[in-house]
């Protein structure tokens, strides 16, 4: 194996406090002993650990920069790099939000050997087992690392699956798949009998990868905890994770190494098309336009290279798609594996799909072997019964659920969420699109609902496929499939609902929320778009608040920017026919062509300054992910009529009760 058998870390321990001051004590040269009642730092992102300006670099320089957008400002450029930490402690929820491979990658490339925390993220702890980054939530190793004590590297994969534990030993995912395909390490495959299966376990079975060789696929049956690789039917990166991958790619397999069955792989210039606009000054002094534009050539160079298609720009600006809208809209199919660069791959689960995100190292694997490693997860059920009430949306129904204990004690993390029961299965495709987009949010695996008539229909109005063989691609649960928990929720009790700024599970029903005097919370910005907001039914719900307040002689509240992003150039076209887009525009409304925008701090819509304060449709509200204002959650609905009031309102507050959703 390439690591030791025993670790001895020499280097220092930094906790990461809520108490700023103790946190700059420690950057300083001060070293604190372990207290278990010291109060650290829960729920740090992706996008604090390596902002999304900070992605623009793909090397060693991330190190520079690593967790330079975390709350209270402690840490500056080469702060970590420079402090001789191998060792870094938080709270709970570790690595929670983007897929980003540079959030842990940054944190290696400073020095740290170690990550310790109460609970941490399935993408983030993957990312750092494919690295080389060792992760624990073991908090009795601080007292021994501090002492001098070499440490088995069998504390570290303690729980693990096999595969997961020999990646570890090996030192990260390229030296294992090296071993692998010599033949010096051979994964066994699950021995599971025959059970009955949920959706997911089915697809991974009938995925698994029997002989990587000979292309042999699919067992009897999984369960959670087996360990294996499965084949995947959709490879797709965007131009923030592409060129990271394809480095390691080159690195990895050779620079003459061809992309595997290049039909099924699909590269997206979807997220940084509007950077230009909002970059500050500071930023392009530092070159990072320079760097970011580099990016997309790297993309494109990459595509051509392996003869892939390319989601571009367009000419009128913006791309042609979200990555994720496209992907429901053109490539996906009920059954199949889809695997993405981006933690919202999990949106295809409403076609039926397995379908999540990974980091650039299991992607540049991906585009040779077409595997990925997973770790059978557990389900957790979610029966939805009844009908949503009038002014009520699916991503009320996701911001409840997520503010629920389950969510909030990290219970979430690493499972499926599985959506049944007949009220999930009344609402529109596009509603049922977030509810899978959203399960991303509360740390879980991904999320997935059993295709209905309502997809076959979509699929048939989408792409001309037969019902027929719609339907026949269809996977379902096996009656006494087992999960970990089961919820039942009716959708008629379900409220407004608002997630505070902070966290996405920081909701609460939007009666509850107070501002200044009692007049509600003012706002500066109301942004409806991303993969999330940016669909035909969030186009219908922003349209139907929107007509009705031009019909009772409502704009845009003067100081308010609101923005409305479209996911694809298809659901423009859809605006367009449907006479929305001249409704926005007599309401104030600026209209953004597709990208992800201001809901990675890239384009128009995200603030500007800390006193900024947004209610947005986005799918998350972490520190800094749309600048450094503060972001409120909410449904397009919910967006909308707050554009009108200036300040966060549901519909009937500012147009009474008769208001259509």
């Amino acid at each position: 194996m390439a690591r030791p058998d025993r670790i001895r870390f020499s280097g220092r321990i930094l906790y990461l406090t809520e108490d700023p001051a103790l946190l700059k004590r420690q950057l300083a040269g001060e070293d604190l002993e372990y207290d278990p009642d010291r109060k650290l730092i829960d729920n740090i992102s992706t996008d604090e650990i390596t902002p999304g300006w900070v992605c623009f670099y793909y090397d060693e320089t991330l190190g520079e920069f690593s967790m330079v957008g975390l709350r209270g400002a402690a840490f500056e450029r080469n702060s970590l790099k420079n402090g001789g930490f191998d060792v870094i402690v938080s709270g709970k929820s570790k690595g929670c939000g983007s897929s980003r491979e540079t959030a842990p990658y940054s944190e290696m490339t400073a020095g740290v050997q170690l990550v310790i925390a109460e609970s941490i993220e399935k993408i983030y702890g993957q990312n750092s087992q494919n690295i080389g980054l060792l992760t624990s939530t073991d908090f009795g190793l601080l007292k021994r690392i501090a002492a001098g004590e070499e440490i088995p590297i069998e504390e570290f994969t303690n729980g693990l699956d096999p595969i997961s534990a020999d990646i570890v030993k090996a030192g990260g995912l390229f030296a294992y798949n090296k071993m692998r395909m010599a033949g010096e390490i051979q994964p066994r495959l699950p021995e599971t009998k025959a059970r009955p299966m949920t959706m997911v376990e089915k697809i991974i079975a009938k995925h698994a990868v029997v002989d990587a060789k000979a292309g042999t696929l699919g067992i009897e049956a999984v369960k959670p905890g087996d360990a294996l690789f499965v084949r995947s039917d959709v490879r797709f990166s965007h131009e923030y994770v592409t060129p990271m991958a394809d480095s390691l790619f080159r690195h990895g397999f050779g620079p003459d190494t061809a992309v595997s069955e290049p039909e099924s792989v699909f590269t997206f210039r979807d997220h940084l098309t509007y950077l230009g606009d909002v970059m500050d000054e500071k930023k392009r002094a530092m070159g990072l336009l320079g760097h970011a534009d580099g990016l997309a050539v790297t993309q494109e160079k990459f595509a051509a290279r392996h003869g892939l298609k390319l989601y571009g720009e367009v000419e009128a600006g913006g791309s042609e798609a979200i990555c994720h809208n496209a992907v429901i809209e053109d490539l996906a199919l009920p059954g199949q594996v889809v695997t993405g660069t981006d933690s919202h791959t999990c949106m295809a689960g409403a076609l039926g799909c397995f379908a999540f995100g990974v980091g650039s190292t299991d992607m540049a694997n991906a585009w040779f072997t077409r595997d990925v490693r997973v770790r059978v997860p557990e389900s957790v059920r979610f029966v939805l019964t009844g009908t949503l009430r009038e002014g009520v949306s699916a991503k009320d129904v996701m911001l409840y659920i997520l503010s629920q204990p389950f969510f909030r004690t990290s219970k979430g993390i690493g499972k499926v969420l599985e959506f049944a029961g007949e009220g999930v299965q009344k609402l529109p495709f596009d509603e049922q699109a977030t509810l899978t987009n959203m399960a991303v949010e509360a740390g879980g695996f991904t999320g997935i609902i059993e295709p209905s008539e309502v997809v076959v229909d979509y699929l048939h109005e989408m792409r001309g496929l037969s019902k027929e063989s719609i339907r026949e691609r269809i996977v379902t649960s096996d009656p006494g499939a087992e999960y970990l928990e089961v919820f039942e929720y009716d959708l008629g009790d379900i409220p407004v609902m608002v997630a505070t700024p902070g966290d996405p599970r920081n909701g609460v029903p939007l009666a509850e929320l107070e501002g200044a005097a009692g007049e509600g919370v003012k706002i500066d910005i109301a942004y409806g778009g991303s993969c999330t907001g940016g669909k035909k039914a969030d186009m219908d719900m922003y349209a139907s608040v929107f007509r009705e307040g031009l019909a009772k002689g409502l704009r845009v509240a003067d100081g308010v920017r609101c923005y409305i992003q479209f996911g694809s150039q298809h659901i423009r076209r859809y605006a367009e026919e449907q006479g929305y887009v001249e409704i926005f525009e007599k309401a104030g409304v600026s209209l953004i062509n597709p990208s992800c925008g201001a809901c990675i701090n890239a384009g128009p819509g995200a603030s500007s300054g800390p006193s900024d304060v947004s209610v947005s449709a986005i799918n998350r509200n972490f520190p800094g992910r749309s600048g450094p204002g503060q972001v409120y959650l909410a449904s397009p609905l919910t967006v909308a009529a707050s554009a009108l009031a200036g300040r966060v309102v549901g519909p009937e507050d500012v147009l009474g009760a008769q208001t259509a959703a």
